[in-house]
């Protein structure tokens, strides 16, 4: 007898392609389609630069995929904000609260229903949803009234008031965050913790690994060139301006150093980032590569990768340079500062620090014993404890008891 698929409906309402995407694409290439069905609800048909869309992606992995289409913000609504914004000026909180009012009438109720029609026709046994709390309200209000249990995928450290919390406590089965970080804001915020999960983001440790000295070859990076490096969306939370900033000192302290910064990645921040690059007179040693598909072998080209985050989750990037030996520095954040341990597995500085940012650009560049001894208890770190199947298999779980709470209630 063949056993019951358990129907999941996965949301995602995100606008880019992302980390998340990455993390959230491995588990639905390995999760065991004999025990979970998963359809995908996206609204935006984003692409991975500009030649794979997730819909063509998600199909050749036979995951069907549906997409509530986004309409623009009508002139109402625009106009509402203005005058809350204005009347409310004294107050950041109360404007907040008056801006989510105008959205949740507009945009967030109608795509409730929608949600909540896709829920009822597909007969989903679970809503899972792949960003977080605050931008998730809508699957919350879709499932309440059809009972249906929610999982939330936190992915990044999240941003939470008391609505929020309440929802979460009410509505939410479990919160799968991806750090302890994670896990601990949210608990810290009056979450309840039975309701958070641990299970930390992974890679595949045992993929092929590119060779450094071919990748640089190709790249036309001399070998004596030192090179800086980054991989992200440029978006402004990343905060790559601080990077900027710091190789900017760093130049006028070693005027005739060899080095490149290369910035891997696409995004509204770019064009600010050039003309910092410019002002900072450093704009003939970084190099902007636009979004490319094989970050890998990027990051095995790097000497010193530097994520400079004002947050994150846990992300994939720091572990994916620490398993092809590549140093890492990074902003002193929930999920970088659990991945990362100052002078052990790589350099942490306080987010937005430019200076303490410089001083360690400078150590790696210096110290290649330093360099050694950090990638070398890196790559160990995350051979031992990020691998993927720990992740598949914690996903899982945590889907497979929520659906078994239900049935048995």
């Amino acid at each position: 007898m063949t056993p019951h698929k358990q129907k999941i409906l996965l949301l995602d309402n995100g606008r880019e392609w992302g980390g998340g995407t990455n993390s959230m694409l491995e588990l639905l290439k390995r999760i065991d389609r004999n025990q979970f069905d998963i359809t995908c609800c996206f609204y935006h048909n984003y692409s991975r630069g500009n030649d794979e869309t997730i819909e063509q992606t998600l199909g050749s992995l036979a995951i069907p995929v549906t997409f509530i289409p986004q309409r623009r913000q009508p002139l109402w609504a625009k106009i509402s904000k203005e005058i809350v914004r204005t009347l409310l000026f004294f107050s950041k909180e109360r404007r907040k609260k008056a801006v989510h009012v105008v959205d949740r009438r507009w945009r967030i109720i109608p795509n409730a229903h929608k949600i909540g029609e896709l829920l009822q026709a597909g007969q989903f046994d679970l809503l899972y949803m792949n960003n977080q709390p605050s931008t998730n309200t809508e699957g919350y209000l879709a499932a309440r009234p059809l009972e249906i249990p929610v999982v939330q995928h936190c992915r990044i450290d999240p941003m939470l008031n008391r609505q929020l919390v309440t929802m979460l406590n009410r509505d939410c089965k479990a919160i799968i965050c991806v750090s302890h970080g994670v896990s601990h804001t949210l608990q810290r915020h009056g979450v309840h913790h039975h309701l958070c999960h641990t299970v930390s983001n992974a890679i595949d440790i045992h993929q092929p690994l590119p060779d450094r000295t071919a990748v640089r070859q190709a790249l036309q990076i001399a070998p004596e060139t030192f090179v800086f490096g980054s991989i992200g969306s440029l978006i402004a939370r990343k905060d790559n301006h601080h990077t900027l900033s710091a190789l900017g000192r760093f130049h006028r302290l070693y005027p005739h150093a060899d080095w490149k910064m290369l910035i891997v990645g696409a995004g509204p921040e770019q064009a600010n980032l050039a003309q910092l690059a410019e002002k900072e007179q450093i704009a003939d040693r970084i190099v902007f590569t636009g979004f490319k598909n094989n970050a890998l072998d990027f990051l095995a080209a790097f000497d010193a990768f530097i994520l400079a985050s004002q947050s994150e989750g846990l992300p994939r990037v720091v572990l994916e340079a620490m398993l092809v030996n590549t140093a890492v520095i990074g902003s002193r954040v929930t999920g970088t500062a659990e991945l990362i341990e100052h002078n052990q597995t790589g350099l942490l500085f306080e987010y937005g620090d430019i200076a303490q940012l410089t001083q360690q650009l400078i150590a790696l560049w210096e110290n290649k014993e330093l360099r050694q001894k950090l990638t070398d208890t890196a790559a160990g770190k995350v051979r031992e404890h990020y691998a993927i199947d720990n992740y598949i298999q914690g996903v899982e779980t945590v889907l497979a008891n929520v659906i078994q709470e239900k049935s048995h209630a």
